[in-house]
């Protein structure tokens, strides 16, 4: 008679699922806000919609992942800055449309769960939803033996935020004469690390730059801007907002212009930053490359009125973020959403 089998020994451990949910509740309560009707353990999360606080909201909701900046994460055995990464890839696109944060749920699959490297990326997540400020919820640990290579994991984010509907930011306002007003990002945040990790085969990547290693510039999680620009929509009528991701600035400025005026952005205003410096160069990259794969030191970009471009800055600074003028609106003749670096 053959040897009874049960799931352990087909590579799925359950008790480390087990052990895990019960490190990482304190995790989630620590990122609780008041609308949460639920804590970690059952079949779905409840979050009360804050009706006193909207009066016809409008819920919006984002998606997104962390790429290969894992596989760094992975070899260098830091983990818990993608955790941060991947609730900022989500919430920077939520608040561009003038969303409010309130609840993040994460996906975790692996081949072989290691409670101590979830446990490291679930406390990334929950620090990332406190820069944020909201809450998270729940999410999915999946085991899949024969899925991933021994050691390898992959994330996913879900968050979901609220916005008055007549408060929707959609880029409808820009006209000719905004002025482009620029965040500073923390480094290539989470993308291009395809090309990133191609550059790191080809070179030694052992000098240390002024704040440290190279490995430490390329696993600084993204920076979070949703408390930042809060502060801002409550003094400052914005005309819209793009969070500089993969595609770059050209791409991601795009997006948010309307048919009949484009975007000029000044070449100079283009901070220097040295991991871009070391990637352009040690890659022998074109400055279209550059532009079109890496947010080259901006991470958010800000259109409101050119009367507001001072009060924009100060109350941005006051937040503790780095801001300049990068650019400004004209018409245009085309029915292209352009934008053009000179």
């Amino acid at each position: 008679m053959s040897e009874s089998l049960d799931y352990k020994q087909a590579g799925v451990d359950v008790e480390a699922g087990n052990r895990l949910v019960e490190r990482i509740k304190g995790v989630a309560k620590a990122t609780k806000r008041p609308e949460v009707l639920t804590g970690l353990g059952g079949f779905a999360s409840l979050v009360e919609v804050p009706l006193h606080r909207y009066k016809k909201p409008v819920m919006v909701s984002c998606t997104d992942g962390v790429g290969t900046k894992l596989k760094l994460a992975i070899e260098s055995g830091i983990h818990h800055t993608v955790g941060i990464d991947l609730v900022a890839m989500c919430a920077n696109d939520l608040i561009v449309a003038g969303a409010e944060p309130l609840f993040f749920l994460d996906y975790y699959a692996t081949g072989e769960l290691s409670v101590d490297i979830a446990e490291s990326v679930v406390r990334g997540i929950g620090e990332g939803c406190q820069q944020a400020g909201m809450s998270l919820v729940g999410g999915e640990t999946a085991e899949m033996p024969g899925m991933y290579a021994k050691g390898d994991y992959d994330l996913a984010g879900f968050c979901v935020g609220l916005v008055d509907k007549e408060k929707i930011i959609d880029g409808s306002k820009v006209k000719n004469g905004d002025t482009l007003i620029a965040l500073g990002s923390s480094g290539p945040h989470s993308n291009g690390y395809s090309l990133i990790r191609k550059i790191l085969e080809n070179n030694d990547h052992t000098t240390a730059f002024r704040n440290g290693s190279i490995m430490d510039a390329l696993l600084t999680p993204t920076r979070i801007y949703v408390k930042p620009l809060l502060a801002l929509l409550e003094s400052i009528n914005v005309h819209a907002m793009a969070h500089i991701t993969g595609g770059g600035l050209q791409e991601n400025l795009a997006r948010v212009l309307p048919l009949g005026v484009r975007a000029i952005v000044n070449e100079k205003a283009l901070p220097a930053m040295e991991i871009f410096d070391w990637l352009q160069t040690k890659g022998n990259l074109t400055q279209e490359t550059m532009l079109k794969t890496f947010n080259c030191g901006i991470g958010m970009v800000i259109c409101v009125s050119n009367k507001d471009e001072k009060s924009t800055l100060d109350i941005l600074e006051n937040q503790g973020e780095k801001a300049w003028t990068l650019g400004s609106i004209e018409d245009s003749k085309t029915q292209d959403r352009q934008v053009f670096i000179q």
